[in-house]
This record gives C-alpha cells, structure tokens and sequence, in this order.
C-alpha cells in the first residue's frame, strides 16, 4: 500500500486541480479524501489522478470528528492540508515529508513555506515546536504529516478527542501526541500558499480577545487545562501567602516608564504619570535607556518641574525594557508596588494609580492587571478596543495564562516579590515572564474596567513586525512557557519549593 493519506477541507479549496497537480504521479499517494460539510455542495471526482479519491462527509471536521477522519486512513501517514486557498507542494514535497518522519520518528512533521501575494513570492520560515509551545495560536502553515500509528497510540494513552469540541480537535490531538512524541519542524519551503491573513502583526496580536471568538476560547481553554493535568504541569487555586515585609519603602507606590528615543510622546506619558490624584505617596520613575534623540533632555526639563519625578540613566548599556525596569525596581526610589506606563501610553483618568492599588488592598495580590482600551495617537478608540481579559478566572487563570499571549495592562506589581526573581533582561515578553512565574506561587488581582490607553501608531515596537523578528518573539514566549511549564511539573512532583 502507498504510505500517504491526503485529507483536505473542499470547501477551503474549491479549486484543487492546482494542488492535484502538484502532486505529479503520486507515487506516494493511497487516496485523497476531500472532507465536506453538510451544506457543502457534492464536487465531481471523475478526474482522478493516480490514486483513489473520495468524498467524507462530516459535521465538524476540526472538531471532534477528527478522530473518525483519521479511522478512515488505512496507510500509514495522513497529510492535512489544513482550511485556507491556493496550497501547491513543491519539487518531491511529500518525499521529504515522508523521509523526515521515517528518519526522525517525529509523530507530527510540518514545514517552512512559501507565500504567493499576486505572484510575489517570498519565503515564509516557520518556528520549532517546543515543550511549552501549547497555545493554540501555534502556526504550523497549511500542511501537517501525521504518523496514523502514534496517533492511534496516542488515542489509547491519554483518551480519544472529546465528543463536543468543535474547533478544538486537532488542538487536542498534537497535544496529546507531544506528550510521547516529537513535533517537527523541516526548516525548508516544502509547498507554496496564497496567504491568507494579510493583516499587520499589531492587528492579529489580540484576536484571542475578540468577543466574538468566546465560544472558541473557552473550548481551547479546556483542552489546553485538560493537557495540563494530564502531564501534572496543572495548579490548582491555592496560593502562597504574600512574604511579610522585609523591605522598608519611602512610598506607597512608583509609576515605572521605560524610555528609549520617545521624544513624541514620552512628555504626555509622563504628565499622565504625574497627574494621577492618589491618597498614598508615589513618584514616577523614567528609566531612560540612554536616548539618543531628544528624549533626555525632554525629562530632565520635567524633572526640574516635578520634585517627584525621578530620572535615571542606567551605567549599563546593555540594558532591554526587563533590564530597565529591574534598574527601577532595585533602586532605592522604588515604592512598594510598581505599576506599569509604557512611554508612548497614557492613563485613561487621574483614578488609575488609586485604582491599581486599591485593588492590591483588596487581595491579598503580589501583582494586579488592569484592563486598557487600543486608540489611536489622538486617542481615538479603534478595533478591537477593549482588551479586558476576561478569559481570566481566579479558578484557572495562571494555567489558562500558558494557552495566551498576554495578560493585559496596565501591570503592577508588589516589589517584595518581584525583586525575588527580577524581569528578564529582554524588550518582549519581559512581563509575561514575571507574571507567569509569579503567578505560579501567589494570586493575581484584574481590574476589568478600562483604566488605560494602548496607542497604536507607526512608532510602536509592535505595530507591523517583519516575520522574523515576529517569529523571534514567539519562539522566546514558547522558551518561557517550557521554562514556567517544567518549574510546575516539578513543583508538583515535591522536587523544588512552591514560593
């Protein structure tokens, strides 16, 4: 029998004669079966190449039909072609799918591609699958190779796809499949794509978040938290009792704004900073990470203005955003709870200092997350809008905190615990890093309601990513994850302390 199974959506393909043709003579090919909804119209399968074609027709079948899909595939690897125009395999593609797979062993192999925008193309690299890449955002292009037997034996160690997912049954299956087995990346362009979401890096980063998408995010969310259990990486909702107060602190709180070359924007950020109307003592500390345009001199002005304002250059230059913010921390300046400002955002109200820290008041929290609102540079609300998080939940939010790709603003922080581990010394996913290993002892306060600004405009360090520097950022989330997600399977096993 031919080893391959190709499995393909006809609806994501109403033309497929190009991929058909693209797969030469098959030599490697058993059948191709087109997957088909109810409402899908019938397509005619006269024309078949090499190999025998045929229509299945299935409710969800990403969903929890997967399964059966897969039952349907007597050789032993099946090829997904995943929703999404216009795939076309390249010179010996499925050859190299399949070498790779005999050769490594690996469960699930997927590929570097191509992207086709009008007849541009160019190269489109993918990252490496690692332990902590479990969000479900995780991009494996449009074609998958899976090994029928590892995933059948997959089945059998850790349970079949549950009955009611909808969107979530491959989700659920390379996760149970990386538990035994390996995911892997071919680092070369096995196939081309029309590509399909053309949109900036800053527009795509909150789709999690989209209301509209709620039905889907709690169905992840529980495949994500039932893997979790599964691999003993879970934590339940008890939490650590803040440290006592081992540190003597000249003021309730300080607004920490890291700054490198913001002379737009780094003044109203700071007088929003300023301007807050609080009933504790705070200063507002500018960490400025020796600017070369007229940011310096901008805050040494203010400083000359404000006694409570203070303004620091750091004596390392090899400083990012962590590092800026652990020089803030440390210093003797340093408050009690350190609440975030980035330099080219502003506080949605004089109120949102008190409000940050009312909320610790309320705890007991080590760290508080608000909610903000994306505007435009004239403050201008602007899609999505509100970003309020709300998939956070006391029961499970820090596991559900390793399926996302962020957890809000502003952030603050109570800096006896803080300065137990510091920031990364990094300028993406610094944050994230903390608030994942902070959260894996203490309780974590939200504020839902919008008390915060999120300005998107062509200044901002995330607005329009190239790809690499996209997929750079991703892949040090992912190492974060297999950092925080290792430290948890072993806290659970008794082998390293919980605080």
């Amino acid at each position: 029998m031919k080893p391959i199974t190709i499995v393909m959506m006809t609806e994501s393909h109403p033309d497929s004669s190009a991929f058909i043709d693209s797969l030469e003579k098959a030599e490697s090919v058993h059948q191709i079966i087109f997957l088909k909804q109810s409402s899908t119209e019938g397509r005619d399968l006269s024309d078949n190449p090499a190999c025998e074609m045929r229509a299945l027709e299935l409710d969800s079948p990403l969903g929890a039909n997967l399964a059966e899909i897969l039952g349907e595939v007597a050789s032993d690897y099946a090829l997904l072609v995943l929703p999404g125009p216009g795939v076309v395999l390249g010179q010996r593609a499925l050859e190299r799918f399949l070498s790779v797979a005999v050769d490594t062993g690996a469960a699930m192999v997927y590929s570097d591609f191509l992207d086709d925008a009008g007849g541009e193309i160019s190269g489109h690299p993918l990252i490496d699958y690692q332990t902590g890449s479990i969000r479900d955002s995780f991009d494996f292009g449009s074609v998958l190779l899976l090994d029928k037997k590892k995933a059948d034996e997959a089945f059998r160690r850790h349970g079949n796809i549950e009955p009611d997912l909808r969107f979530g049954g491959l989700y659920d299956l390379r996760l149970k499949l990386s538990i035994d087995f390996e995911i892997r990346r071919i680092p070369e362009p096995l196939y081309t794509r029309v590509p399909v979401d053309r949109r900036a890096s800053g527009e795509r980063q909150f789709d999690y978040v989209d209301p509209r998408q709620r039905e889907y995010q709690i169905e992840m969310e529980s495949v994500a938290t039932r893997h979790l259990k599964r691999i003993g990486a879970y934590l339940a909702p008890e939490f650590e009792p803040l440290p006592e107060a081992a540190d003597d602190f000249a003021l309730a709180a300080s607004v920490v704004i890291p700054v490198r070359n913001r002379e737009r924007t780094v003044r109203e950020a700071v007088l929003s900073a300023l301007s807050q109307q609080a009933s504790f003592d705070f200063n507002v500390i500018v960490v400025d990470n020796h600017s070369t345009d007229r940011t310096s001199e901008i805050l040494s002005e203010l400083s000359k203005e404000h006694e409570n304002l203070v303004h620091l250059i750091p004596n390392r230059r090899d400083l990012g955003i962590g590092g800026c913010w652990n020089v803030a921390v440390f210093s003797d300046y340093c408050g009690r709870y350190a609440v975030q400002l980035d330099s080219d955002d502003l506080y949605s109200g004089a109120d949102t200092l008190e409000k940050m820290i009312a909320k610790f008041n309320e705890g007991p929290y080590a760290m508080v997350i608000g909610s903000y609102t994306i505007v435009d540079f004239d403050l201008k609300e602007i899609p999505p809008g509100l970003i309020d998080h709300r998939e956070w939940t006391r029961e499970n939010g820090r596991n559900n905190a390793l399926r996302i790709n962020g957890l809000g603003a502003p952030r603050g922080f109570l800096v006896p615990v803080l300065r137990q581990t510091g920031l990364p010394n990094t300028s993406y996913g610094e944050d994230y890093a903390a608030a994942l290993r902070i959260s894996r002892s203490y309780e974590i306060g939200r504020i839902y309601e919008s008390i915060y600004y999120a300005r998107r405009w062509e200044g901002n360090s995330d607005a329009a990513l190239p790809l690499a520097t996209s997929n750079r950022y991703d892949s040090y989330k992912d190492g974060v994850r297999t950092i925080e997600l290792l430290a948890r399977k072993r806290l659970n096993d008794g082998e390293m302390g919980r605080a």
